[in-house]
């Protein structure tokens, strides 16, 4: 069994920074692929960034230039750093990830629970 939890959320004011938090636990061999999404009231979730198997970082539009993604692979721990934050980041962010059991498994996925981003003054 996995279990993520994400942390670092909270209210903040525009213009001001974040930084969340995931860590994966439990029956995790390898971490192949994980990410960050979010989900605003009444929107669909969306893809904030994520690291790749070769740990290349993509990232959506309007996360270029604010926020950093990075990893602790031993501590399978995964970051987001976000700056210059906007009302309209004001969503839920969830920890997605790709992972195997053994050597030898398939890949499975994950989402963790996520935690409240708001920002406002």
């Amino acid at each position: 069994q996995v279990q993520v939890v994400e942390s670092g959320g909270g209210l903040v004011q525009p213009g001001g920074s974040l930084r969340l938090s995931c860590v994966a636990s439990g029956n995790i061999f390898k971490i192949a692929a994980w990410g960050w999404h979010r989900q605003a009231p009444g929107k669909q979730r969306e893809l904030v960034a994520h690291i790749t198997p070769g740990s290349a970082t993509n990232y959506a539009d309007f996360a270029k230039g604010r926020f950093t993604i990075s990893e602790d692979k031993a501590a399978n721990t995964l970051f987001l750093q976000m700056n210059s934050l906007s009302p309209e980041d004001t969503a839920v962010y969830m920890c997605h990830l790709y992972y195997s059991e053994s050597a030898y498994s398939v890949l499975k996925d994950y989402w963790g629970q996520g935690t409240q981003v708001t920002v406002s003054s």
